[in-house]
């Protein structure tokens, strides 16, 4: 499918760019999906500048009407979804299964989410405290009340790997909360975006509330950085990246929502169902190609059962159909482009050369002479020290370190730059408990690879910076005031 030529949406007009198009590749056919804009620096200072002019009246809009938007906005991408879903599976490449229900689905669902949201109470009391009289005044009782308000004019930047529900796990509820923002997609696959942007101006977002701007290079995301009229950055990507963010942004004191790379530590125990340990694990050879930042990528497993597991991740990789995420029964798709498949091939070649064992998987699937795709692959006889144990591939690639005692699983699965999600199986609850009271990581997962959508979300170490999803995304883009009266 190809969704034409785009412009930028910046305050309330859709905006020719200064630098012309680039080409949106469908990287299960390497046809081209659409032309996305290549903005300029001066027009992501507009942006920002319109989102910071809109700001003064939508942060003092009534939460009812921010709600009624919201859900509107919801409404309005399920009334497409069919061409919503045909489009995000286009130019992210994942399944249709996956378009419809994780990322076009999911989207409209945390715009709902947080259409309530914006109803939830900003004002929370604080207990009184009596006062004796002295250099800050007379004796008397103050009471006092922390107000949540909002931050401002908010820039989203938003990775690859989910175009619907990554940004509207950011848009929607900085939206909720009063504040204004300045959207910058991923370059690989921003069209869904704009798709996004479309259904909030159906639904009545004023001018200037959301602005998005796009840009094949680095110039437009540096722009929505450290432009002046922008208050908060929050960002879904690599650590590298987010590190250099995190430098421009300390320089003016911007507040900033973090979530950034994971490399998670599924610890499976001697007594864990290894049935359920397989099917959770396997998950980054199926969902989305492994290109999820919260996938058990690194798996520890207590000798007992190293074998025992070791067979069953193998089955499953062999089961999975690999090909066009159009077709019936595809269960894994293209990764995003030529040069991440080439990146998560030398990382499988460099396993080899650390003294990985290939077990399935390693070399490009047979029959696709189009796309880029990575077979399922598996490394055993890997050891903590490993590049391709320590650093995230982002890919369908699993590694297998083996270890003795619990106390040995603990050690390894903590010693990782990393901290954002990790697992533990074992059918012993109180036992999965305290290991997983022990993980340095902001998730853990006990026998499951499931969520709760409500639960906060964030990573340690250098996984990220903050917590969001459900209520905790409304405070992620509020800032506390205190209001202190005497009683």
């Amino acid at each position: 499918m190809s969704d034409g030529k785009r412009s930028l949406f910046i305050g309330g007009r859709w905006t020719e760019p200064d630098h012309g198009h680039y080409e949106v590749i469908d990287p299960a056919t390497e046809e081209v999906v659409g032309l996305a804009p290549e903005a300029s620096r001066e027009q992501v200072y507009a942006a920002a500048a319109a989102a910071r002019e809109a700001f003064a009246t939508w942060s003092r809009t009534r939460p009812e009407e921010r709600a009624e938007i919201l859900d509107r906005a919801a409404g309005l991408m399920l009334r497409d979804l069919d061409g919503n879903t045909a489009l995000a599976r286009a130019e992210s490449g994942a399944t249709t299964a996956t378009a419809r229900g994780m990322q076009v689905a999911v989207g409209a669902a945390r715009f709902r989410r947080y259409a309530r949201g914006a109803l939830e109470p900003v004002e929370e009391a604080v207990a009184p405290q009596i006062n004796e009289a002295g250099p800050m005044g007379r004796a008397g009782v103050f009471g006092a009340l922390a107000v949540r308000q909002p931050v401002g004019v908010v820039t989203c930047i938003t990775s690859y790997n989910n175009p619907w529900a990554n940004p509207a796990g950011k848009v929607a509820p900085a939206l909720a909360m009063g504040n204004t923002v300045v959207v910058k997609p991923a370059p690989q696959d921003p069209l869904s975006v704009y798709r996004m942007a479309e259904a909030l101006e159906e639904a009545g977002v004023p001018p200037g509330v959301v602005n998005v701007v796009t840009a094949s290079g680095p110039e437009a995301g540096e722009a929505a950085v450290d432009s002046p009229d922008v208050d908060m950055v929050s960002f879904t990507g690599s650590t590298a990246v987010g590190q250099r963010i995190a430098e421009v942004c300390g320089r003016s004191m911007k507040r900033q929502l973090m979530e950034l790379g994971g490399k998670g530590a599924a610890v499976v125990l001697d007594d864990a169902d290894l049935d359920s340990a397989a099917a959770g694990i396997g998950t980054t050879f199926s969902f989305y190609s492994g290109q999820i930042c919260t996938a058990p990528t690194r798996v520890l497993v207590q000798r007992g059962v190293h074998d025992a597991l070791l067979g069953r991740l193998a089955a499953y990789a062999g089961h999975l159909k690999v090909g066009d995420p159009a077709a019936r029964g595809t269960v894994v798709g293209p990764v995003i482009s030529a040069a991440h498949r080439d990146r998560v091939e030398s990382y499988v070649e460099l396993g080899r050369k650390e003294g990985a064992r290939v077990v399935t998987g390693g070399e490009r699937p047979a029959g696709l002479d189009r796309g880029f795709y990575v077979a399922p692959t598996l490394l055993a006889d890997c050891t903590n020290d490993m590049r391709v144990v320590r650093e995230e591939i982002f890919g369908p690639v699993v590694v297998v370190v083996p270890f003795d005692e619990e106390e040995e699983g603990i050690a390894l699965a903590n010693d990782s730059d990393y901290g954002l999600i990790d697992y533990v199986w074992s059918s012993d609850v109180a036992r999965a408990f305290r290991v997983a009271r022990r993980l340095r990581a902001g998730g853990v997962g006990l026998n499951t690879i499931g969520r709760n959508m409500e639960a906060p979300f964030g990573g340690f170490k250098k996984s990220g910076v903050g917590r969001d999803v459900g209520s905790y995304a409304l405070h992620a883009y509020g800032e506390l005031q205190s209001i202190v009266w005497p009683g």
